[in-house]
């Protein structure tokens, strides 16, 4: 086998059982070899892929879809040349099309004589694996389907030229690497450095889905929108009350421009001196992101915001074109202000420098967008749809009699207070 050939997609993360079954596929019927040690490599070989389906949640094929998750995972010149925009020109399609040949026969080879040399018929297991119900550790349930049907069509592939548009319409669907795969993301620091890690699972809530705030989402999607779409678009602050739906819009965006190459990456204040590392490993790809902020605030002794004015707009640098910062507050200015502020500026009109130098974070934000707690009826109005969503048919005057009291002793009134309360109907309903 050729692995050792590869001209393009080299450097796999999990690629030594590669090299393994590469070993194995080029030596089981070499009497030179030791039959035993080739006998416990494909143990081995079985054990990882065995391990990777519960890990991965893969099923069918477990040696395919391993082989295909090398594919859509390996970030190369070719596979992020083709994320989002598709089919590119050059020579760099010959040199994949060499390498597809070559991942071709590892898809085309058949384990017959192998497990009948070795002695080994439970090599067949991972041939054909029935995937447990449980919880993948590293995909959902959505990507995992993706690698596995894609894993199928490329082992139905006539020719490598096929294999290759088969790839190269997943690129351009779906990305490559971690960005391909997942929505959202968050920021690790390690000893090694800022690692930019996926968030596996997302609430699939839609702006559609949050009952009210018509003028606030119709904003917040205008916005994002044009950015999506390459047009001129702004930061974005979402202030106001809380539970009113800020942090939810923010993964309804998440997953309403998937499709289209957005990505979420969310950060901390703690964090902040790492994002001009987390804005270098993105701004030469093919997706456009959204650094998200949430419950930004900050006491007056906190400097932590200043890493951020010099990313959002005044650093030497200009901020990429794929790159906005979305942000969630409970307060407009952002920063802390006391009354001894209003006092100093009574007495010294040069302190109007320091309250400025307060107000100067929020005003870079060319979007705000204001989140009010609803009314008596604006609550009503939420809990009402929230049950018949949910399918919970207690008589109206009852349910908002119930939401009421419930409100009085949980934070008052605002959609989480309308949700929770729906949440311990629905959990009382299936107690009993």
């Amino acid at each position: 086998m050729r692995e050792k050939e590869l001209i393009v997609y080299r450097d796999f993360e999990d690629g030594q059982l590669l090299e393994n079954m590469s070993y194995l596929m080029s030596h089981y019927n070499d009497p030179s070899e030791s039959a035993e040690n080739l006998r416990n490599l494909s143990f081995k070989c079985l054990h990882e892929l065995v391990e990777q389906a519960g890990s991965y949640g893969f099923h069918g094929n477990l040696w395919h879809a391993y082989l295909t998750n090398l594919l859509v995972n390996n970030e190369n010149s070719y596979s992020c040349g083709c994320e989002i925009k598709g089919e590119i020109t050059g020579t760099i399609n010959v040199a994949a099309l060499h390498d597809i040949e070559i991942f071709r026969e590892f898809f085309q080879f058949d384990f017959s004589p192998l497990m009948e040399q070795l002695g080994v018929p439970d090599m067949k297991l991972a041939l054909d694996y029935e995937a447990s119900t449980r919880e993948s550790k590293v995909y959902n349930t959505r990507i995992c389907g993706r690698i596995c049907e894609l894993a199928q069509q490329l082992g139905n592939a006539d020719d490598a030229q096929r294999m290759k548009q088969i790839l190269t319409k997943f690129y351009k669907d779906y990305g490559v690497g971690k960005f391909g795969l997942h929505k959202s993301f968050r920021v690790m620091h390690d000893e090694s450095g800022v690692h930019i890690v996926p968030i596996l699972n997302i609430a699939h809530v839609k702006l559609d889905d949050l009952v009210g705030y018509e003028t606030p989402k119709r904003k917040l999607r205008n916005n994002t929108e044009s950015f999506v779409m390459g047009l001129k678009a702004n930061n974005c602050l979402l202030y106001g009350d809380a539970g009113t739906g800020k942090s939810s819009c923010i993964k309804a965006i998440a997953n309403e421009y998937y499709e289209r190459g957005l990505r979420v990456i969310e950060i901390y204040k703690h964090q902040f001196q790492d994002l001009n590392d987390v804005i270098a490993q993105i701004k030469k790809r093919n997706y456009k992101f959204i650094i998200y902020m949430d419950d930004l605030s900050f006491e007056d002794f906190e400097i932590e915001y200043k890493y951020l004015k010099a990313i959002i707009e005044g650093g030497l640098e200009k901020r990429p074109a794929n790159v906005l910062i979305y942000a969630t507050s409970n307060r407009r200015h952002l920063i802390k202000e006391t009354s001894s502020d209003n006092e100093e500026l009574r007495q010294d009109l040069h302190n109007v420098d320091t309250i400025q130098e307060k107000l100067s974070l929020a005003y870079r934000f060319g979007v705000t967008i204001y989140f009010g707690s609803p009314d008596k009826y604006q609550f009503e109005e939420i809990v009402k749809s929230l049950a018949a969503r949910n399918g919970i048919l207690l008589p109206e005057e009852d349910l908002l009699a119930e939401a009421s009291k419930w409100e009085l002793t949980h934070g008052g009134l605002s959609g989480r207070t309308a949700t929770q309360f729906i949440d311990y109907l629905l959990g009382a309903h299936m107690s009993t």
